[in-house]
């Protein structure tokens, strides 16, 4: 990467930085994994820089990488771990909050589900957009959307019927 290429990609890590950590931060459910999931993402678009620029859409570049690799990440990771020792006390949970139920209705979707709804209205993102990003039809984000509403809906009406018994 030649010195223009560097200052480019600098300036666009300066100025896309926050929206991709929040992004990662609804993608993965934790700051943490987040920022880890954007440096991962980062350090692969800096490499492939001179490519990425060409496209004239490094964001969306980014944000299928972070998608793509979360994906990855989670499929490697979804077995239970058993550790050594057991915890010393039992772990309280907090009150819940309001928009906790959404929350967790939006973590039980299926990654592609997840990743259009917070792509569209997290992001405030166009089909023509997240199409883009995921690399998919227009088709299939308004009916990954259309899937993923539905479910949220029922999920949610489940929770609030189980409130109200």
């Amino acid at each position: 990467m030649d010195q223009a290429q560097g200052e480019a990609f600098d300036a666009f890590v300066r100025s896309r930085h926050s929206a991709l950590l929040r992004y990662g931060h609804v993608l993965t459910g934790n700051p943490h994994a987040a920022a880890d999931l954007v440096q991962d993402a980062l350090e692969r678009t800096g490499l492939a820089w001179s490519r990425v620029q060409r496209q004239d859409d490094p964001e969306g570049y980014v944000r299928r990488v972070m998608t793509n690799r979360h994906i990855s990440m989670w499929r490697r990771l979804r077995r239970e771990r058993l550790v050594a020792d057991a915890p010393e006390a039992a772990y309280d949970e907090p009150a819940p909050r309001a928009e906790d139920a959404i929350w967790a209705a939006l973590a039980q979707l299926p990654r592609r589900q997840r990743a259009v709804l917070v792509l569209r209205y997290y992001e405030d993102l166009s089909e023509a957009q997240i199409a883009r990003v995921l690399d998919c039809a227009p088709g299939t984000v308004k009916s990954q959307a259309s899937k993923g509403l539905a479910t949220l809906r029922a999920h949610l009406a489940d929770r609030e019927a189980s409130w109200t018994s």
